[in-house]
Parts: structure tokens; sequence; C-alpha cells
């Protein structure tokens, strides 16, 4: 398997011939065949929004602490609930609760993500459910400070 294909399915996650198209379609740019990916899988993630999702998990983190923050983050099958890139969606999430202490789901969703400004955080869980090809909802989050 050529190492751009292999390189390029480590940074964005998706499927090798997804990975082998963009880079054909790209005629060999890494960097174009990323966006060309980030692009399809957005689109993908939209076309899941609709998705129910059954299966969930319970995710809690402390900050020093002092800060906690309990949240429950919904998929769509208990396979994904335990994959790495959900679980590691739940952390950056709870994460950026901690920081930023948002009063809403909705309000959160719309704050630039706090490792990458030039996104926002409603663009990290599309990017998690085009890696795992399932819709994920951020259902609800509490958030306590001492």
């Amino acid at each position: 398997m050529n190492d751009n294909i292999i390189k390029l399915r480590e940074a964005t996650g998706a499927g090798v011939m997804e990975c082998k198209r963009a880079l054909e379609e790209a005629k060999g740019d890494f960097t174009t065949a990323v966006s060309i990916i980030n692009e399809r899988g957005l689109a993908k993630a939209e076309s899941k929004k609709e998705r129910k999702t059954g299966a969930g998990l319970v995710y809690t983190y402390v900050h020093n602490d002092r800060v906690g923050v309990l949240l429950e983050l919904r998929a769509e099958t208990d396979f994904v609930v335990r994959s790495e890139p959900f679980r590691s969606l739940a952390h950056e999430l709870s994460m950026q609760i901690a920081a930023m202490s948002p009063e809403s789901v909705e309000d959160l969703l719309s704050e630039p993500y706090i490792k990458d400004e030039s996104t926002v955080v409603s663009d990290l869980i599309k990017g998690t459910m085009a890696k795992v090809g399932e819709n994920i909802q951020l259902e609800k989050f509490v958030r306590y400070e001492v």
C-alpha cells in the first residue's frame, strides 16, 4: 500500500479506498487530499444527523480538583461508544466545558474550540461523526466549580 495512503488514513481516519480516491483527485497533493476527505466527511456527518442515538456514555472530568464536568454523549451503537475516537471526543468536550463554562448545549456547540479557535465545537463533533460513521449527539452536561 502506498505510504501517502497510509499517512492520509492515519491523519483523517478515512477508509483506504476513500484515501486512494482523494489522493488521485488531488493529483498526489497530500494537503488537498486531506481537504477533500474533510469536506466529504462533513457532508456525510450532516446526512447522519437525524439518525437515532440509542447508545450512550456518561463521562466525567475533573480539573485540578476544583472544576468537575459530567456529560452525556450518545451514538447509534455500543461499538462506537466504546471506540477511541468517541471517548476522545467526550474528553475534549469535557475539557471545553471546564474551561469555558457554557450555559447550554447550544452555547457549547457554537463556541470556538479551545485547542483550535478556527473551528467551532460542533465541527469537532461532525469530524468524529465522519470518522466513526454514526450520528453523535451531546445530550446534556453539568459543570461544578468550587
